[in-house]
């Protein structure tokens, strides 16, 4: 979870919202003297970043993209809007919709105990599945300890891909930091339980109810949650890199392979800029999850570090006035982040590495405010 600091720091049962397929706005590349702000912003986050960057920004009419840098070393190729790259934990806010969408179908109460739906999954080592509720996995609020799933490459089934249930059991093994609902720890946890409870209730895989319910019908051609097996990357796509910044010394190796179905509904998914631009836009209009649904995601008290989290999506203020609502994700190889306001504004960023000490979330969120602030008059 990127620390945003200041600048980015109801009775569920309304009639089903449907998913609609969105027009998307045509995306250009954007003169060199446009948007001297933000490709000033890019710059810098870029230094601090992987060796390319790039934002997609716009208002619903018109739509731009700046680069950096580039997304092959030893290269000077440009990073592409409509270019794939893995997206980690943006994924949560695409389970989260899934969820909420579950709960406008009538199958899912966000304030029932998880035992209900998947009974003795939680308990043991201090936790107590009928205390912790659908709603308390979604805030992130469960007192589930973090946890992040690489560090249980291990436990791979033979074929080389992960189980949800083995995660879970795995990430429960740390013992709780609060009692439910007393405090706020941002786990992959909270989200594996919850591509459990999409799997019950749906009776299908986590990756084909999203792609489902989510993807297909809003016409996300470019995004995809792949099926455990599935290490490719669609072309065209960004290449990620390991590397470390000293200064202006950089170092880059290309990742190493793994299967993203040991993040799954916490951060296995795929897409592009312009994808993700689109799809957060949708879901702050409406057009995912019903009205009622929506209220619910967007109720994001103040939680540790000054984060405001709903429901798989955080509140960010933006120095222009107003806020926005989106999600970040940080994966080997990738960190970006998504916001949109709702005005219509939407802007995406990205870089192609992930530097696990000191990664520049601060430099992040001035992207994402300049692109959505420059242009305010």
């Amino acid at each position: 979870m990127t620390d945003n600091k200041k600048r980015l720091p109801a009775v569920v049962g309304a009639a089903v919202a449907a998913v609609v397929m969105l027009p998307t706005a045509a995306a250009t590349a954007a003169p060199a003297d446009e948007h001297p702000g933000t490709r000033a912003a890019l710059n810098t986050f870029q230094a601090a970043a992987g060796p390319g960057a790039a934002v997609h920004a716009g208002d619903g009419t018109t739509s731009w993209t700046l680069s950096a840098g580039t997304g092959t070393i030893n290269t000077t190729r440009s990073i592409q809007p409509e270019e794939h790259f893995r997206i980690g934990s943006q994924t949560k806010t695409f389970t989260a919709a899934t969820v909420l969408r579950l709960v406008d179908e009538g199958q899912v109460s966000l304030d029932t105990d998880i035992d209900t739906y998947l009974p003795g999954t939680v308990t043991g080592n201090g936790y107590d599945g009928t205390r912790i509720t659908v709603r308390h996995l979604l805030q992130q609020t469960s007192g589930i300890a973090a946890y992040d799933p690489m560090v249980s490459l291990g436990l791979a089934e033979p074929d080389g891909t992960y189980q949800l249930t083995t995660l879970v059991q795995e990430g429960l093994k740390r013992p709780p930091v609060s009692a439910p609902g007393a405090g706020f720890t941002y786990s992959n946890t909270n989200y594996l339980i919850l591509g459990m409870l999409i799997e019950k209730v749906t009776g299908t895989p986590v990756h084909k109810a999203v792609t489902s319910r989510i993807i297909e019908p809003l016409g996300l051609t470019r995004t995809v949650f792949p099926a455990p097996g599935d290490r490719s990357l669609p072309a065209p796509a960004v290449n990620g890199y390991h590397g470390v910044r000293i200064g202006s010394f950089s170092f880059w190796s290309p990742v190493i392979s793994y299967d993203p179905s040991v993040f799954s509904s916490a951060g296995a998914m795929i897409s592009t800029l312009e994808d993700l631009a689109t799809f957060y836009h949708a879901l702050t209009a409406g057009r995912v999850v019903s009205a009622a649904a929506l209220g619910e995601m967007e109720k994001a008290p103040a939680a540790t570090g000054g984060i405001h989290y709903g429901l798989g999506v955080f509140r960010a203020a933006l120095s222009c006035g107003g806020e926005a609502w989106g999600h970040n994700g940080a994966v080997a190889g990738y960190y970006s982040q998504t916001l949109v306001t709702k005005d219509g504004r939407r802007a995406s960023v990205m870089t192609n590495a992930f530097l696990a000490t000191q990664p520049p979330s601060r430099q992040m969120s001035a992207v994402l405010d300049t692109a959505l602030c420059e242009d305010r008059s």
